[in-house]
């Protein structure tokens, strides 16, 4: 006898509904065919003592199993429930009706309790599309694929579960979640803070003004000065996330299996990845596709500390997402895009030893050591970078001051003001959302400058040596600082205070 169950397939961060077609015939064998890998191969076994152990069997006919559409390849241990079900209702030991209204996914435990999916909510949204009545999974992804309205979300904690509920009708309960309410509810704030931060009054500024317009910064400072402890207080100042926004990324961070019991993700998030990080797992790829550290941090912030020891091969991958907000992967068998609109905070020493031109230091560097160590960031990458700012150690003075700092709170409220400016500037277009992502056309629509900036800017230009690049950065820089004291027009004040943040522009900057 011939069922059909369906499952699906997560490929980048959309799903492919697959179809699952068990056939029982006379005779003894077990063909599972459609590309599965390894962990589909295996689950035989793990389907066996499962049905063993709750009163069911593995029939000693023969089954053959097409997973279709039979040329994409598919992964992971999540077909398991799919194929049990499929392997009972063809060989008649339960009665499933309703077995085609529903996407049924899930790992098994050789005790028959269900272990959690990766790309619930993909799989989720696909589900709606295609109008399914239901999608029964694990409970421990219940609430992520509640997220989705529309679409009737089972939470099962054991495969007898779903035996009964096509076998004798005995009903589920269904997971609903208020998206919105949800949302709202965990908007807590982040544990860390800017008011932790004693004196670096100019680098707290420059933070804003990253913030306020999504742009790039690079801090460089000796060792202790604080750059680690201003990045991890970014996302502090971000504005709040959209519904959008957090839909988009829980979707990504679904994939990875990585979304918390709360379902819909509140917070920005912040990716730190370690040196030593390979290519693709920063960009994302591999046999099957997954995404890298750049996706992971879309609509948050990639922090790459101490970034010259980074190999240079990974950084200039970063060159293309830098500017697109997307990567694409393209190998022999699969193109897979992701999206990677994420704001780059790197932090350096500026030299090997961490002592820049300091005659008091502990550990000196030669200049040629020093231009080796500079030469490993490339000038492509840094042109992306917008804001250049020198970070110096806080005195004792400042340290020991009980004086509290400006809270995030405060500053976050700035930063949401000048992004509203922004989104209502930006309302017509679909990809440009704040200042860092203008392009050409708009930096010459918005930032028009009067004679006197004009020339500010061409002496500046000539004098550091800039390139074009970094011209359309200062603008971008400038329209932001003009938005922070809300004001229309970019002026020579404006100019002159993104200039100030291209340190690693000027010439004889080693010596």
């Amino acid at each position: 006898m011939l069922k059909k169950v369906f499952g699906s397939a997560v490929f980048g961060v959309e799903a492919t509904t697959i179809t699952v077609e068990v056939n029982v015939d006379s005779g003894i064998g077990y063909h599972l065919v459609g590309l599965p890998d390894n962990a589909i191969k295996e689950s035989n076994y793990r389907i066996a003592a499962a049905l063993q152990n709750n009163g069911y069997k593995i029939p000693g006919k023969k089954i053959t199993i097409n997973m279709a559409p039979a040329d994409l390849r598919k992964e992971g241990s999540a077909y398991d429930l799919t194929l049990a079900i499929g392997i009972l209702a063809a060989s008649k030991q339960i009665q499933a009706e309703t077995l085609g209204k529903y996407l049924i996914m899930g790992e098994l435990s050789l005790d028959g309790s269900l272990q959690p999916i990766k790309g619930a909510l993909p799989i989720a949204v696909k589900a709606r599309e295609e109008n399914y009545k239901g999608f029964i999974l694990p409970s421990q992804n219940a609430k992520e694929a509640a997220i989705v309205d529309g679409l009737e979300v089972y939470g099962v904690d054991n495969i007898k579960q779903v035996i009964n509920f096509f076998d004798k009708g005995e009903p589920l309960e269904q997971t609903i979640i208020n998206t919105r309410e949800e949302f709202y509810k965990n908007l807590e704030f982040p544990e860390f803070d800017f008011s932790d931060v004693k004196g670096q009054e100019g680098i707290k500024r420059c933070m804003e003004i990253a913030a306020a317009g999504g742009h790039n910064i690079i801090l460089i400072g000796p060792p202790g000065a604080g750059k680690t402890m201003l990045a991890k207080r970014l996302p502090s100042i971000l504005p709040p996330m959209t519904l959008y926004e957090a839909l988009e990324t829980t979707k990504i961070h679904s994939v990875v299996g990585r979304v918390k019991d709360t379902g819909l993700m509140a917070q920005r998030p912040f990716r730190s990845p370690h040196h030593t990080i390979s290519d693709v797992a920063l960009v994302g790829g591999g046999a099957f596709p997954q995404p890298g550290e750049i996706s992971l941090s879309h609509n948050g912030v990639l922090f790459l500390d101490e970034l010259p020891e980074f190999k240079r091969g990974v950084l200039e991958v970063l060159r293309q997402p830098l500017e697109d907000r997307e990567v694409t992967i393209s190998r022999a068998k699969f193109t897979v895009t992701y999206p990677s609109s994420f704001m780059l905070v790197a932090s350096m020493n500026p030299s090997p030893g961490g002592y820049f031109n300091d005659p008091n230091a502990p550990v000196t560097s030669s200049p040629a050591e020093m231009q080796r160590y500079l030469s490993k960031i490339s000038g492509p990458l840094l042109d992306r970078i917008d804001i250049h700012i020198e970070v110096t150690p806080v005195p004792f003075e400042k340290l020991s001051e009980d004086r509290k700092g400006e809270t995030s709170v405060d500053i976050r409220k700035r930063v949401t003001k000048a992004r509203a400016i922004q989104t209502n500037r930006f309302k017509e277009s679909d990809v440009v959302h704040y200042n860092a992502q203008m392009n050409t056309k708009q930096i010459r629509n918005y930032c028009l400058l009067d004679d006197a900036s004009k020339q500010l800017l061409k002496t500046a230009m000539e004098r550091l040596n800039l390139s074009a690049r970094a011209y359309d950065r200062i603008l971008k820089v400038s329209r932001t600082i003009a938005d922070l004291e809300g004001v229309e027009a970019v002026n020579g004040t404006h100019i002159s205070e993104a200039i100030q943040y291209r340190s690693l522009d000027r010439e004889g900057w080693l010596g």
